[in-house]
């Protein structure tokens, strides 16, 4: 079993990633600022964020896998991809992996794109949070070939306001946004943790984003 370590297991989907992996019989411990008013069975829980370097490596230090489930935007005040260097070395330092749940603005709606932030329905108010995602995104793209990474982004409608239907089931897209027949995009958060434990445990997109939807 693997050692996951969590930044922001108490959000939406780092929650039901740590809900996932702690039901597989994995050793999980949640990062978060403050401690969870329902916590996990089988989750431990830590205050602190990856913003401090202190912080950062004791938990990379403790993980097989560090999973970084928090906003894009604004971690502590600054984009997420500002602490990319240091997440990158500690996790290059302590020989784990680094796994990211990643947004859908970057994934591509066809093969050769454009994006899905790119297109013209997309909403302004989830910009700088998809750009955001997507600088980290580049930003593994472009780490030393020595990291082991992966990235995985949801289909469109994801989160705790589009909570969706809870199949058991999911299907991937490389790095095109994955759709039903009548073009709707959406995963729920238990069968988005289902694809996301399951490349933890099978390895199966070594330094690759992929997307994920029903």
């Amino acid at each position: 079993m693997a050692r996951v370590v969590i930044f922001g297991g108490t959000g939406y989907a780092g929650g039901h990633i740590a809900r996932e992996a702690a039901s597989r019989g994995h050793q999980v411990i949640s990062y978060t600022r403050s401690a969870p008013e329902e916590p996990l069975d089988g989750v431990g829980y830590r205050t602190g964020s990856l913003a401090s370097p202190e912080v950062l490596t004791a938990a990379a230090a403790d993980a097989d896998v560090l999973v970084v489930a928090v906003h894009g935007a604004d971690v502590d005040g600054a984009p997420l991809a500002t602490y990319m260097p240091q997440l990158i070395e500690a996790v290059r330092s302590s020989g784990a992996r680094l796994a990211f749940v990643g947004g859908a603005g970057s994934s591509l709606v066809a093969e050769g794109g454009p994006r899905l932030v790119d297109t013209p329905d997309f909403l302004d108010d989830w910009k700088p949070e998809a750009l955001a995602h997507a600088e980290v995104l580049e930003a593994l793209r472009q780490a030393p070939e020595d990291l082991d990474w992966f990235y995985v982004s949801p289909a469109a409608l994801f989160g705790v306001f589009a909570p969706g239907e809870s199949t058991g089931a999911y299907r991937t897209g490389g790095d095109i946004l994955v759709t039903k027949d009548d073009g709707s995009s959406e995963v729920s958060g238990t069968d988005f943790a289902l694809a996301f434990v399951d490349e933890i445990e099978n390895h199966a997109h070594p330094r690759q984003r992929f997307t994920v939807g029903h």
